[in-house]
């Protein structure tokens, strides 16, 4: 396999494969490293209605598979596994993967965020049947269900309030008697009737075989166990962003972020990003494409401007 590439893309959600698909076009030689889930976050949603192009939906899977067919169609090359180490001192920039050192002279990267899990086994063996991390994809299909939201903070108020435009009931469980979140959203949180607070309290256990039939709750002031009788479960404790692999080689923000310096420049010359790498807002497979069509162009961008300054040192050589 060829080592030398214009472009390396590091991830394979829909921001990395739309990057691929556009410079693909652009007649950029370029490799994704797919990391270990390939296809990003969205292999493990089952049902995705919200992505252009699809009347009747389309299983997330399927939609990724689509795209990396696509990419590969117009000739991006793909290595499995994650990166291991990368090299952005000096160009062409150094990238160490699972199968090999290879070579790019522009870099994309979008390794997305990763949600934070309980790390309860039932909550990972009904993930997708009932247990999500992302309530603006997934809401819609718990119509006139009630619901479990664990965490207190900004994301678990959001999540809430929005699922209350599907559920009737929507329970916040949290670990404390107060919450983190803006005053702002605490606020209409208290004022919607259809939300209810369970303070002092954990999830212990997501109940159901094939899908969520309930959630067993622990109280650990009263130390009680409780059942809450709900149709879905929905974790909104964080997202950590992937991006321990890049050692601190660019600007991040305090929580981890990429930050942008111009479009999807990063503060490394030739190094660009995309996703939820950088969004931490918005984090849906729409606008993480839309980033990847954005870092692809500014790539392109990038080398046309680095052949027009090489045309100008070499015609003032005598």
């Amino acid at each position: 396999m060829d080592k030398n590439y214009d472009v390396i893309i590091a991830g394979s959600g829909p921001a990395g494969l739309t990057a691929a698909i556009y410079a693909s076009r652009s007649n950029l030689k370029a490799l994704v490293v797919t990391g270990v889930d390939v296809g990003g976050q969205l292999i493990w949603t089952t049902d995705v209605d919200d992505y252009p192009g699809f009347p009747d939906g389309i299983q997330g899977p399927e939609l990724m598979e689509k795209m990396k067919k696509q990419a590969e169609r117009l000739g991006a090359k793909f290595v499995s596994g994650d990166i291991k180490k990368i090299d952005l001192s000096d160009k062409p920039f150094k990238v160490d993967t699972q199968e090999g050192e290879f070579l790019g002279n522009a870099l994309i990267i979008a390794t997305g965020a990763s949600a934070k899990w309980l790390g309860l086994e039932s909550e990972q063996r009904l993930r997708g049947k009932g247990v999500s991390a992302c309530a603006v994809c997934d809401g819609a299909f718990f119509k006139d269900k009630k619901l479990v939201v664990v965490g207190g903070g900004d994301t678990a108020l959001r999540e809430a309030l929005f699922l209350t435009r599907f559920s009737p009931k929507v329970y916040v469980v949290h670990r404390r008697d107060s919450l983190r979140a803006f005053k702002s959203l605490q606020d209409r949180a208290f004022a919607n009737k259809s939300i209810e607070f369970v303070w002092n309290s954990e999830l212990k256990e997501v109940l159901g075989e094939d899908k969520v039939t309930g959630a067993k709750i622990f109280n650990n002031k009263t130390q009680k166990v409780s059942t809450l009788d709900v149709g879905g479960v929905f974790i909104a404790i964080g997202h950590k962003p992937n991006t321990e692999f890049l050692n601190k080689q660019i600007e991040l923000d305090e929580k981890g972020y990429v930050v942008l310096k111009d479009n999807s420049k990063t503060s490394v010359e030739g190094v660009f990003a995309a996703g939820d790498i950088h969004d931490w807002h918005y984090q849906q497979a729409v606008t993480a494409a839309g980033a990847g069509c954005m870092a692809a162009m500014d790539a392109e961008e990038y080398f046309e401007e680095q052949k027009l300054v090489a045309k100008k040192v070499s015609s003032k050589t005598p």
